[in-house]
């Protein structure tokens, strides 16, 4: 054998295979990002881990429930599942609230045929009064989220709180001081939270697996011809049967008449909600967040709405909505990425549900999460796919507040992850209402525009319309 090819062999040898060099590198990337989750989330991992621990309940002990808007919300997905699966979760719903006595009746039928007994209140303190509620559920209209939220910590309740966490940002922040003051579990009704494919996303993510995270995309959409929330109006919504002024609350300042059309439709209004990025959003940017591993404070948001169809023309008698049909809602956070999402109520079209990193991306769509290398990392990255998840579910999602007010889980949809994207829709209203860059500093909780000049959060009364 000759001398050049002698050497050839020894180059070779001394040269790792492409299987060698493949896990030296995933070992020392692996390595690598043990060590930088271990400096950036110690108090979040811990946090994953540890219980509550004011007011735990045994796992043998019964949590005995409230539920305050017994609506379509709060009637079928709340308290009609939360009966179906009592036994189970050894539950009681002891007590049902609303300002509509048709709507109080047929949740206290309900409790009945499932074989329990449930008193009715009209006014939600006086629910609260009652010393032997450990926790409510709270479906009522955006603007009383914020109240109901901190007078039930005040009282001692754990609560689990429909989305949108509040109708306006100094709200969110009040009701944050207040569930960090208590020590009450909150849970926020952003059932894809329970989705576990998103937590499998998440340790992936703060694994290292696919690099520094730069972007995540994700949509929801819907086409209603008729409008999106142009629910039918029923022949018992008098005001004999709603207490009307206690709907509207001191927060509105705009003192509507009564109406069956704002009482069935308010969603369509931003004196009450802030449309699609109150309804639809928070099902994509918590679960988005959640996959972050490490969710942020956004620190500048900008969101474009428009109305291209006015669909409310073909629903008869009703007024045209405030809110755009279609948002587009783009956010910077302090690590860099990037989170784009698309909603609408007149196209059902949805863009891809990924999340992209500097080496791989996670497809998130389906019940499985998908990993696929960049092409300049394929030698570095095998592509995984993760086992098949249970669909989204509010039986899921319910489960873990239980769990969780026992002492044997984290919730999912906590405190710290509502705050966070509750600022994020937030500063998209104001942009997009306002026509402006939020730019927002989550030490200071202040908010400037793109040219550093200070803009005061939205609020009830600010616009004409809020």
């Amino acid at each position: 054998m000759s001398a050049k090819q002698n050497a050839k062999i020894a180059r070779h040898a001394e040269t790792p295979t492409i299987g060698t060099r493949r896990q030296f590198i995933k070992q020392a990337v692996a390595a690598a990002a043990a060590a930088a989750a271990a400096r950036l989330w110690p108090a979040r991992a811990h946090a994953q881990q540890a219980a509550p621990s004011i007011n735990v309940l045994g796992s043998n002990e019964r949590i005995r429930l409230g539920f305050i808007g017994v609506g379509t919300q709060g009637y079928e997905a709340h308290l009609l599942n939360i009966l179906k699966h009592a036994g189970t979760n050894n539950v009681a719903a002891v007590a049902v609230c609303d300002v509509s006595k048709h709507r109080r009746t047929e949740a206290q039928k309900a409790v009945e045929a499932a074989g329990g007994k449930a008193e009715a209140y009209e006014d939600y303190r006086k629910l609260l009064e009652r010393k032997d509620i450990d926790a409510v559920f709270c479906a009522t209209v955006d603007h009383w989220h914020a109240r109901v939220t901190i007078d039930a910590v005040e009282a001692g309740k754990h609560v689990y709180l429909e989305k949108p966490m509040t109708r306006y940002l100094d709200e969110a922040f009040a009701v944050y001081d207040a569930v960090k003051r208590t020590g009450r579990v909150l849970q926020l009704g952003a059932q894809g939270c329970s989705d576990l494919k998103w937590h499998k996303a998440a340790e992936w993510i703060r694994a290292g697996r696919i690099g520094q995270l730069v972007m995540a995309q994700g949509s929801f959409m819907r086409n209603k011809p008729a409008g999106e929330w142009n629910y039918p109006i029923q022949a018992w919504c008098t005001p004999e049967d709603v207490n009307w002024n206690l709907w509207l609350g001191d927060q509105i300042k705009a003192r509507r008449p009564f109406s069956p059309e704002d009482y069935f439709r308010w969603r369509k209004y931003y004196v009450y909600c802030a449309g699609l990025l109150g309804d639809l959003v928070p099902h994509k940017a918590h679960p988005y967040l959640l996959a972050t591993g490490n969710p942020e404070f956004p620190v500048r948001v900008s969101a474009v709405g428009s109305k291209p169809v006015h669909s409310d023309k073909n629903t008869p008698g009703t007024p045209e909505r405030d809110c755009p049909e279609i948002v587009q809602l783009i956010a910077e956070f302090p690590s860099g990425m990037v989170m784009h999402i698309t909603t609408s109520s007149v196209s059902e079209q949805g863009t891809q549900e990924i999340i992209r990193g500097h080496k791989a991306y996670l497809l998130m769509g389906g019940n499985r999460v998908e990993l696929k290398p960049e092409r300049p990392f394929a030698d570095e990255i095998d592509p995984e796919t993760s086992e098949p998840f249970e669909p989204e579910s509010f039986t899921a999602h319910q489960k873990n507040f239980f769990d969780a007010i026992r002492g044997v889980a984290k919730a999912h949809a906590d405190i710290e992850l509502a705050i966070r994207v509750q600022t994020l829709i937030s500063l998209a209203e104001m942009s997009e209402r306002l026509n402006i860059l939020c730019v927002f500093d989550p030490k200071t909780r202040r908010i400037t525009d793109g040219t550093g000049r200070e803009i005061k959060p939205i609020t009830y009364g600010t616009l004409e319309q809020s």
